[in-house]
């Protein structure tokens, strides 16, 4: 029986332009108790492969995060298997404003120790003890209050690109890295002021609502549905769009286009552009801002060092890479020191 993928990103991309056929960038997320994963995994896996789904869906005994790709006449076999698993029933989905057919070219179903790395001892506290969610409207609401203090729960890549006017942006490369650090910046305001918070489908700040309100704060809220949901609720409602830029999202489009403002630059050039892409030595691959000027100039690298690597023959760049592991430049997001103008 096939539990993992027997095509190549690139197999499988020929194949969905050879079809033609429309899909939907979904995400998805849920807290709850799962007792065997990897049983859960596999079946999802399973029923999945023959849905055409494709992904990057994270299993772990606190329940499920997922970013996939569904064929767009499959969406109601899809959706009828969530609704078949009970905790799973008329789970929101969260559906790409930018649809793009190759957002994802793999279905990788993993087992993790949690669905969002936020190295945090759940046995410490009250999970469910949430935050209140708030829809577009009330959220527009809320940010408008001068007793409100809005954080973005997203990492500094993220935020660069995109974030929400007057929004507090820590400069972070992880999820985990935020949470101690919005906490010491607010420790004042536990109490006078409403903490806001907000990402990019919601799962971070389920977390970090019920971690804060641990920690004391009395009036906690978070973005139902994220970004993407706010995004959609603002052109359904005809209500104010306060977020301005592009929503970061992980897959292979990088991001979705909100409102037609640039607020960042190329990491290279300096240049307005809000572009990221993964430098094209496969030993580097770090992932950085680029404008097309600089992509031409060089050759889609972040640096001379990897466009001289990336021009060599393949054979040779796979001889390079033997017995080495990847450079943690994959990791800095953006802070290489080979970027000029990095944030």
């Amino acid at each position: 029986m096939q539990l993992y993928n027997t095509l190549s990103a690139k197999e499988r991309a020929a194949l969905i332009e050879e079809a033609g056929k429309e899909r939907l960038t979904i995400s998805f997320y849920k807290y709850a108790h799962i007792g065997n994963t990897s049983l859960f995994r596999d079946h999802l896996f399973i029923t999945w492969d023959q849905l055409e789904v494709l992904g990057r869906i994270y299993v772990a005994t606190e329940g499920i995060n997922a970013q996939l790709s569904v064929p767009a006449e499959n969406f109601n076999a899809f959706k009828a298997h969530l609704d078949s698993i009970t905790f799973l029933e008329n789970v929101r989905l969260n559906i790409a404003i930018e649809q793009d057919n190759m957002s994802f070219l793999k279905l990788k179903v993993k087992v993790r120790n949690k669905i969002v790395a936020d190295g945090l001892n759940d046995n410490a506290f009250d999970v469910t003890n949430k935050g209140v969610h708030v829809n577009a409207e009330k959220f527009n609401e809320l940010i408008e209050d001068p007793n409100t203090v809005l954080v973005d729960m997203r990492n500094h890549y993220e935020s660069e690109i995109g974030h929400f006017k007057n929004a507090i942006t820590p400069d972070v490369d992880t999820f985990r890295d935020s949470l101690d650090i919005i906490e010491n910046d607010l420790k004042d305001h536990k109490e006078d002021k409403k903490l806001v918070m907000y990402c990019t489908g919601g799962i971070r700040c389920e977390k970090a609502s019920a971690y804060y309100k641990h920690k004391g704060f009395k009036n906690v809220y978070q973005l139902e549905g994220g970004i993407i949901e706010y995004t959609r609720q603002v052109t359904d409602k005809n209500l104010e769009n306060k977020f301005i830029g592009k929503n970061f999202v992980f897959d292979h489009r990088r991001g979705e286009r909100i409102t037609d403002d640039v607020i960042a630059n190329c990491h290279q050039c300096g240049d307005p552009c809000d572009t990221h892409v993964n430098c094209a030595n496969e030993a580097c691959h770090l992932l950085f801002i680029q404008c097309k000027k600089c992509a031409e100039e060089m050759d889609n690298c972040c640096s001379s060092e990897c466009k001289e690597i990336h021009a060599l023959p393949y054979e040779k760049q796979k001889e390079l890479r033997r017995g080495k592991t990847v450079s943690n430049k994959i990791f800095k997001k953006g802070r290489s020191e080979v970027l000029k103008y990095k944030k």
